[in-house]
């Protein structure tokens, strides 16, 4: 993930992966435990004595022990192995006990209130909901890891974060999650196909509703989309959303405001995605995220939306000669913020509050995101990390047009924050996406039950409140 650090921000399908099955979080016993111990004080270490310095800013204790848990998803954990070994070149007597699992909540939340482990990677289908992390003091407050000397540059760690990672990591004040990965979301076609075909990959919903029929008469299916995860088509509908209305009326949405989801435009912004359905535009099947991209890689179709993770989750069965290329999400004539580009950061790690050795957890922390750790992410997953600067070096045509869309875009970045704050609401906006892309729902009943579901948490006392500035 490496642009021009001006215009970055939020992250990925993780992060947004990440909340598939994130009610219910917490919900046993344990809660009252996890309330109990809520944060450590961030201005102190858990550290024995040992002495603090540039390079040790944590007081992390020779002969300890860390033990890191990595989500082994679209990115794989190579990169974490990498990471690793940038660690003990520095601190070679401790050890570091690293584990890789895709059932992050299933392996990870029982411990929380007893031993967890010191650093963990939260994220994925099975990820712990953050709010109820935070809301019930199971993680650790990081600000002291922002004002942390950078591991291998000048300034702060903070300094080397590209826009935008230090405030999807924060919530009600404090920094809580280190967001590693930095994502891009367009549609993705086959530039190589196109060449041959002589098709112009298009920028408008027009011009793509014109296109289609060329393309159904090659025998190839104009779009498909992972019908199995609801958070798939909802970060097109996001971005859809975002580009017509513009940035207020989506944190008016974020702060469940009156109404919000009825501002002029919303539903007209989800109607194209209403007429792709209905005019048959769609691969047949209800295919997941790796099914429905297989498929388009085997040429049954020609766009697919998706963040930039996915050429490192498919790179066993790319074709050759195949061009992977993402561009951005189509418009429509008068969108209020068509250059709004939808990139955020994601594949979080949280420190638990109970970890036996904190100190060393953002020690690694540290080395993660320090600039060999990103570079070498880089080059690995072929995403941009959340250190800038990370994809400088990586000669990749998928890198490549992420970095160009991302150059071509405003200031502003797409994002929306509810899924972050309501667990509930999260849930509905993924399965009533689900229920429009099958074509059981329009654009109108979709928004129509969206404000429904938004007015339910608003007038529900027993929910935590959250407010979204900016």
């Amino acid at each position: 993930m490496s642009v021009t650090p001006e215009n970055l921000g939020d992250l990925s399908r993780r992060t947004l992966l990440q909340r598939a099955a994130a009610a219910g979080l917490l919900v046993t016993p344990a809660v009252g435990l996890l309330s109990a111990c809520a944060g450590s004080d961030p201005e102190k270490s858990d550290d024995s004595g040992t002495a603090k310095s540039k390079d040790n800013p944590f007081g992390v204790k020779d002969g300890s022990a860390v033990k890191v848990v990595v989500f082994n998803g679209g990115l794989g954990d190579q990169w974490a192995k990498e990471d690793k070994a940038l660690f003990n070149a520095k601190h070679a007597n401790i050890t570091v006990n690293m584990s890789s699992t895709q059932k992050i909540k299933t392996e990870e939340q029982p411990k929380m209130s007893t031993q967890p482990s010191d650093l963990v990677m939260n994220s994925g289908a099975d990820i712990m909901d953050r709010s109820t992390l935070i809301n019930e003091g199971a993680i650790e407050p990081l600000d002291d890891l922002l004002t942390a000397p950078a591991w291998d540059g000048e300034g702060t760690v903070a300094d080397s974060l590209l826009p935008g990672t230090v405030t999807d990591g924060t919530q009600n004040g404090k920094y809580y999650v280190v967001n590693v990965a930095y994502t891009v979301w367009g549609n993705w076609y086959n530039n190589a196909l196109f060449k041959r075909e002589g098709w112009t990959a298009p920028s408008t919903w027009d011009e793509f509703f014109a296109l289609a029929p060329k393309i159904k008469a090659k025998g190839i299916a104009p779009y498909v989309h992972d019908a199995a995860h609801g958070y798939y088509p909802r970060w097109a509908f996001f971005a859809s959303i975002w580009k017509a209305v513009g940035k207020q009326p989506v944190i008016d949405i974020d702060n469940l405001k009156e109404n919000a989801w009825k501002a002029d435009g919303i539903v007209a912004a989800l109607e194209p995605w209403e007429k792709l359905v209905k005019d048959r535009l769609l691969l047949p099947g209800k295919l997941d995220h790796t099914q429905s991209q297989q498929a388009w890689l085997d040429g049954k179709a020609a766009f697919i939306q998706v963040g930039t993770w996915l050429k490192n989750e498919m790179a066993a069965t790319i074709p050759p000669g195949f061009e992977l290329t993402v561009s951005d999400y189509w418009t429509k004539s008068g969108d209020k913020a068509a250059k709004d580009v939808y990139a955020s950061s994601g594949e979080g790690f949280v420190v638990p509050s109970k970890a036996p050795n904190k100190a060393a957890a953002k020690e690694f922390l540290r080395a993660i995101l320090s600039k060999a750790g990103s570079a070498k992410f880089a080059e690995l997953t072929k995403s941009l990390a959340s250190t800038k600067g990370s994809g400088d070096n990586v000669q990749d045509s998928a890198l490549a047009s992420a970095n160009t869309l991302m150059k071509s875009g405003s200031q502003d970045l797409i994002s929306f924050k509810f899924p972050d704050y309501y667990a509930d609401l999260d849930k509905e906006s993924q399965n009533l996406s689900e229920e429009l892309m099958a074509g059981r729902l329009t654009a109108q009943q979709f928004v129509d039950k969206m404000q429904a579901a938004a007015d339910k948490v608003a007038k529900d006392s027993s929910v935590k409140k959250q407010t979204r500035t900016a």
